[in-house]
Protein backbone atom coordinates (compact mmCIF):
# COMPACT_ATOMS: atom_id res chain seq x y z
CA UNK A 1 0.00 0.00 0.00
CA UNK A 2 1.32 3.35 -0.43
CA UNK A 3 0.37 7.40 -1.27
CA UNK A 4 -2.71 8.96 0.66
CA UNK A 5 -5.79 7.33 0.85
CA UNK A 6 -9.28 9.06 1.23
CA UNK A 7 -12.14 7.62 2.74
CA UNK A 8 -13.65 6.51 -1.24
CA UNK A 9 -10.49 4.85 -1.26
CA UNK A 10 -10.93 2.59 2.16
CA UNK A 11 -14.14 1.91 0.81
CA UNK A 12 -13.14 0.24 -2.14
CA UNK A 13 -10.64 -1.34 -0.57
CA UNK A 14 -12.98 -3.09 2.41
CA UNK A 15 -14.74 -4.26 -1.08
CA UNK A 16 -11.65 -5.57 -2.59
CA UNK A 17 -10.64 -7.59 0.64
CA UNK A 18 -14.33 -9.13 1.20
CA UNK A 19 -13.94 -10.53 -2.33
CA UNK A 20 -10.57 -11.89 -1.69
CA UNK A 21 -11.57 -13.49 1.47
CA UNK A 22 -14.35 -15.21 -0.41
CA UNK A 23 -11.82 -16.48 -2.42
CA UNK A 24 -9.71 -17.97 0.22
CA UNK A 25 -10.89 -21.13 0.82
CA UNK A 26 -9.93 -21.21 3.92
CA UNK A 27 -12.02 -21.15 7.53
CA UNK A 28 -12.75 -17.54 9.00
CA UNK A 29 -9.96 -16.08 10.49
CA UNK A 30 -7.31 -18.92 9.29
CA UNK A 31 -5.39 -16.39 6.72
CA UNK A 32 -2.08 -14.96 7.38
CA UNK A 33 -1.35 -11.37 6.19
CA UNK A 34 1.60 -9.62 4.80
CA UNK A 35 1.18 -6.06 4.22
CA UNK A 36 3.96 -3.79 2.86
CA UNK A 37 3.18 0.05 3.98
CA UNK A 38 6.72 1.43 3.34
CA UNK A 39 5.23 3.82 0.24
CA UNK A 40 2.08 5.17 2.81
CA UNK A 41 2.33 8.69 3.47
CA UNK A 42 0.81 10.40 6.82
CA UNK A 43 -2.88 9.88 6.38
CA UNK A 44 -5.09 12.15 7.75
CA UNK A 45 -6.57 11.42 11.19
CA UNK A 46 -10.27 10.19 9.43
CA UNK A 47 -8.35 7.89 7.79
CA UNK A 48 -6.02 6.72 10.12
CA UNK A 49 -9.37 5.55 12.43
CA UNK A 50 -11.38 4.45 9.65
CA UNK A 51 -8.30 1.91 9.07
CA UNK A 52 -8.15 0.88 12.40
CA UNK A 53 -12.35 0.27 12.08
CA UNK A 54 -11.49 -2.40 9.45
CA UNK A 55 -8.41 -3.99 11.01
CA UNK A 56 -10.59 -4.10 13.88
CA UNK A 57 -13.54 -6.05 12.21
CA UNK A 58 -13.39 -9.74 13.63
CA UNK A 59 -14.82 -11.25 10.40
CA UNK A 60 -11.54 -10.62 8.81
CA UNK A 61 -9.29 -10.74 11.23
CA UNK A 62 -6.21 -12.62 10.15
CA UNK A 63 -4.42 -15.49 12.26
CA UNK A 64 -0.87 -13.50 12.21
CA UNK A 65 -1.04 -10.13 10.77
CA UNK A 66 2.42 -8.44 9.85
CA UNK A 67 3.28 -5.43 8.21
CA UNK A 68 6.36 -3.95 6.55
CA UNK A 69 7.06 -0.32 7.31
CA UNK A 70 9.89 2.03 7.42
CA UNK A 71 10.75 4.40 10.74
CA UNK A 72 8.87 6.96 9.68
CA UNK A 73 5.61 8.89 11.61
CA UNK A 74 3.06 6.68 9.16
CA UNK A 75 4.72 3.49 11.36
CA UNK A 76 3.37 5.70 14.05
CA UNK A 77 0.19 5.81 12.78
CA UNK A 78 0.13 2.23 11.95
CA UNK A 79 0.70 1.10 15.53
CA UNK A 80 -1.63 3.34 16.39
CA UNK A 81 -4.08 1.73 14.26
CA UNK A 82 -3.16 -1.87 15.39
CA UNK A 83 -3.76 -1.04 19.18
CA UNK A 84 -5.76 -3.73 20.06
CA UNK A 85 -4.52 -6.26 17.95
CA UNK A 86 -2.07 -9.21 17.85
CA UNK A 87 0.02 -7.65 15.10
CA UNK A 88 3.63 -6.96 14.04
CA UNK A 89 5.59 -4.87 12.72
CA UNK A 90 9.01 -5.47 10.60
CA UNK A 91 11.29 -3.17 8.52
CA UNK A 92 12.86 -6.29 7.33
CA UNK A 93 10.51 -7.85 4.44
CA UNK A 94 12.22 -11.34 4.85
CA UNK A 95 12.26 -11.30 8.60
CA UNK A 96 8.36 -10.18 8.22
CA UNK A 97 7.37 -13.44 5.93
CA UNK A 98 9.34 -15.60 8.21
CA UNK A 99 7.32 -14.96 11.24
CA UNK A 100 4.03 -14.52 9.27
CA UNK A 101 5.03 -18.29 8.09
CA UNK A 102 6.32 -19.73 11.07
CA UNK A 103 4.46 -21.94 13.26
CA UNK A 104 1.86 -20.74 16.09
CA UNK A 105 2.14 -21.41 20.09
CA UNK A 106 -0.39 -24.26 18.74
CA UNK A 107 1.66 -26.08 16.87
CA UNK A 108 0.08 -25.00 13.28
CA UNK A 109 2.00 -24.03 10.58
CA UNK A 110 -0.09 -22.23 7.22
CA UNK A 111 0.19 -25.48 5.38
CA UNK A 112 -1.84 -27.63 7.89
CA UNK A 113 -4.19 -24.58 8.02
CA UNK A 114 -5.36 -25.07 4.43
CA UNK A 115 -5.55 -28.74 4.31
Amino acid sequence: MSGLFTLEAIDDFLHAREKAHAELGLPPNQHRTLNDVRGMKIQAQDVVEAFREMLAAPEYRSRRLAFVAGPTLARSQLMRALSGRDARCFEDPAVAEAWLLAEDADGLAPRQLAG
